[in-house]
């Protein structure tokens, strides 16, 4: 039998290049080839480049059969592979196993499973990881303190935000305009509006313009707690400084205005989405569905629930249950029966608050009607 060439890389790059790649496997089981560690992690690297995750699992499969041990390429190859694909489990295999194995990560290492514990929000992970590369004097890029800092917004944790902030102005990061807003962010969704003022004045004063989403976030903080003066003197500002409010912001206005009654002023901020082109937001029909509702106009209500209805599958647990308060403020008796349903046949489970709600309606109306 003749010897086959052992260069590998005459190979791999042909593999993706309408050559079979059953070929190259085939070289990989031919005794004479003598085949070693490098010729596989180069196989590996090559599918994985192409997303084609089954296949480099089985070239893996088959070095584990051949007893052929991994490096610190192919472990490195095999992390970035399992972050990009989502599989957390593995990439954290093959993680602990090179750090056991006493080779040092490098940070794009780092990197990927950093970005893949915040991808599935697990947060003390990536910190403990970011805890990590600052012992071992390595520096993270700015991009990858603000996708951790943009997790810790997401989920209103202030101290986790200003630690990451921290660890950037340790690292020799100035804070900038991303990671201002979404200091603004984190301290609106934890109902700190003084807070979130602070980094948006900080914006402003770095001469930077918020964007429409910064700028929702600090009314809605302000909505949370009540503060119209407050709002209405930011906006008023904003208006002077020729920063242009946008749907984002109307949205959280006519949410906020809603929940106040202030009808004719809801629906003309409603008019914008009219004037741009755009159809309102869900959210948007959300906020409509509970204002009309509670104020009883029976047209715009079931108007409003119609959408929500057509969109059902998209509502969240939280968005059922307003709807279905307002329904239920509004003496919507039939048509909250109808959304409860839908809520229920959705998996979603009633809360106590709700089903205290469902009981007194009943009963208010029972005793009503006992009445007549």
């Amino acid at each position: 039998m003749n010897v086959v060439s052992k260069d590998l890389t005459i190979f791999v790059p042909k593999v993706f290049n309408n050559v079979d790649c059953t070929f190259v496997k085939l070289v990989l089981d031919e005794e004479s080839f003598q085949t070693n560690v490098r010729d596989y992690s180069q196989l590996v690297d090559a599918h994985a480049n192409h997303n084609k995750l089954d296949d480099a699992e089985r070239i893996i499969k088959k070095m584990n059969e051949k007893g052929i041990m991994h490096d610190i390429l192919t472990k490195t190859i095999m992390i970035h592979m399992y972050c990009k694909a989502g599989k957390l489990d593995l990439a954290k295999e093959a993680f602990e196993s090179l750090r056991t194995q006493g080779f040092q990560p490098d940070m794009k290492v780092y990197t990927s499973m950093i970005l893949a514990y915040v991808n599935v929000g697990d947060q003390k992970s990536a910190k403990a990881l970011l805890t990590d590369i600052e012992f071992k004097n390595l520096k993270p890029s700015e991009d990858l303190f603000l996708a951790v800092l943009r997790s810790y917004a997401v989920i209103a944790d202030p101290v986790g935000a200003s630690w990451v902030m921290d660890r950037m102005h340790i690292a020799g990061y100035q804070s900038g305009l991303e990671s201002n807003s979404y200091m603004v962010e984190v301290y609106s969704r934890s109902g700190s509006p003084e807070e979130a003022r602070k980094y948006f004045d900080e914006i402003i004063k770095s001469g930077n313009k918020p964007d429409d989403k910064c700028v929702a976030r600090m009314i809605a903080a302000y909505a949370n707690k009540n503060l119209l003066d407050e709002a209405l003197r930011l906006l008023l500002q904003l208006e002077k400084d020729g920063i242009e409010l946008g749907l984002d912001t109307y949205s959280v206005l006519i949410d906020w205005l809603g929940k106040l009654q202030l009808i004719d002023e809801a629906e003309d901020l409603l008019g914008k989405f009219t004037e741009k082109g755009v159809s309102p937001s869900l959210d948007v029909h959300i906020s409509l569905c509970d204002m009309y509702s509670r104020s009883r106009e029976e047209k715009k209500t079931l108007q409003a629930l119609g959408v929500l209805e057509a969109n059902k599958e998209k509502l969240k647990h939280d968005e059922f249950e307003r709807v279905i308060n307002g329904l239920i403020a509004g003496g919507f008796r039939k048509d909250a029966d109808r959304i409860r349903t839908l809520m229920i046949d959705r998996g979603f489970k009633e809360s106590n608050q709700l089903n205290v709600a469902f009981q007194a309606f009943q009963t208010f109306n029972r005793t009503r009607s006992s009445r007549k």
